[in-house]
């Protein structure tokens, strides 16, 4: 009786297991063999772009990252920066007035991005081809409104940029960008290699000024707000494109306690909307939008990570001492899945440091773990991370800024 039982609930937990990770894997190498860098031809700048940089409490870093969005190499008459201010102090907002950006003062009783862009594009009068939705700690490479411009003459109608570390001076901070990484590869280069649309990440994201204009105002989430847009664009059968080739710098957590808070918003966001959108998700598939399924319910039913790290090793330990002929089985899953995560990890990241930041990933992975335990209305509650950095310090891709 208890060995049927064992052999039932091993091969459940097997067949998912090992679906996850022949899931990633393919997503993994074909980013590797099939993505197609450079695809759109260089261009003449002509697409008017509308840059938002929805900002809560960020007195610290926004004047330096305005001064730095206004820096880019773009027609200075093709685009404008709009600052949407929540809870600034007077004088970060004087200060920001003396510099060639457009501010929009927003508040609220519950802040979240989402309210911040809808007043934004409720407010401006002004047309644009393509609006950019940024966080208020990126630095964009100085080509990065170039590279958007070209893919849109292309007729792309949403795009993802690669974004990288702005900062690697913490363990946490290596460990943060290096899952970025990896997250990159295989969510957004792997899913565009085999013809599906790229999940985005919240930030370094550009769309068709109009379409994500109206997406947004049927968008109320307090967190994750980028998970719904994604659905919203793909369910028109827009494919978003992932810009390889177009960075943004993004600030990575140098704590424990930033890294938990962090993780714990996202977990949160993936259930909530996998569970949202589960059923139109099956719907889709059935009229064959691939990219919606992917997006919907694909990449949220994989688990996080930290999750996987932990339990397929486990796994195989249980099965070996238990005797078990599944052993062998998930000891194979677990090769197939560290593979899978070399093989997506980028070779500039690999180095002396990241080494010496492994030995703080017993205690991330267990961090990781923890906010299972503390998602209680996770999802209703605006959790700000937040930001101190004014410079790009990661020399790994400086390139980008000069």
């Amino acid at each position: 009786m208890l060995s049927t039982f064992l052999n039932v609930f091993f091969w459940i937990i097997f067949v998912y297991f090992f679906l996850s990770v022949l899931y990633l894997f393919i997503l993994s190498v074909s980013g590797k063999l099939f993505y197609k860098k450079g695809k759109f031809a260089a261009t003449t700048p002509s697409k008017r772009i509308a840059v938002f940089v929805p900002a809560y409490k960020e007195d610290g870093i926004i004047v330096s990252t305005a001064n730095s969005m206004l820096k880019l190499d773009y027609p200075r008459e093709l685009y404008d920066v709009y600052i949407l201010a929540d809870s600034f102090q007077e004088e970060t907002l004087i200060e920001l007035r003396k510099i060639d950006v457009e501010v929009i003062e927003v508040k609220f009783e519950k802040s979240t991005k989402a309210k911040a862009l809808n007043v934004g594009f409720n407010k401006i009068a002004k047309e644009y081809d393509i609006a950019l939705i940024c966080d208020a700690d990126n630095v964009l490479a100085k080509n990065f409104l170039r590279k958007v411009n070209d893919a849109f003459n292309a007729n792309a109608k949403a795009i993802q940029g690669q974004r990288v570390a702005k900062n690697m001076d913490t363990s946490y901070a290596i460990l943060d960008s290096c899952s970025e990484g990896i997250n990159n590869h295989i969510f957004r280069k792997g899913t565009n290699a085999v013809g599906l649309a790229s999940a985005v990440i919240g930030s370094g994201m550009a769309f068709e000024y109009n379409t994500v204009k109206k997406v947004l105002s049927e968008i109320h989430a307090v967190g994750g707000f980028d998970r719904p847009l994604q659905i919203k664009i793909v369910e028109q059968r827009i494919k978003i494109e992932y810009l390889e080739d177009a960075l943004i710098f993004d600030e990575k957590v140098d704590s424990l306690q930033a890294f938990q808070q962090q993780r714990k918003r996202w977990l949160s966001s993936q259930f909530v909307y996998m569970k949202q959108f589960f059923f139109p998700g099956i719907k889709q598939l059935l009229k064959g939008n691939v990219s919606y399924f992917n997006l919907a319910i694909a990449n949220n039913l994989v688990l996080p990570r930290a999750y996987l790290i932990l339990l397929l090793p486990l796994l195989v330990v249980i099965t070996f001492f238990l005797n078990s002929g599944w052993f062998v089985y998930f000891l194979i899953t677990g090769i197939l899945y560290f593979v899978t995560l070399a093989v997506a990890l980028p070779i500039v990241l690999v180095n002396k440091k990241l080494f010496n930041a492994i030995l703080k990933m017993p205690e991330a992975v267990i961090a990781m773990i923890m906010t299972a335990f503390q998602m209680k209305n996770a999802n209703k509650t605006f959790i700000h991370t937040v930001h101190t950095k004014t410079e790009v310090s990661n020399t790994l891709y400086n390139q980008g800024t000069e």
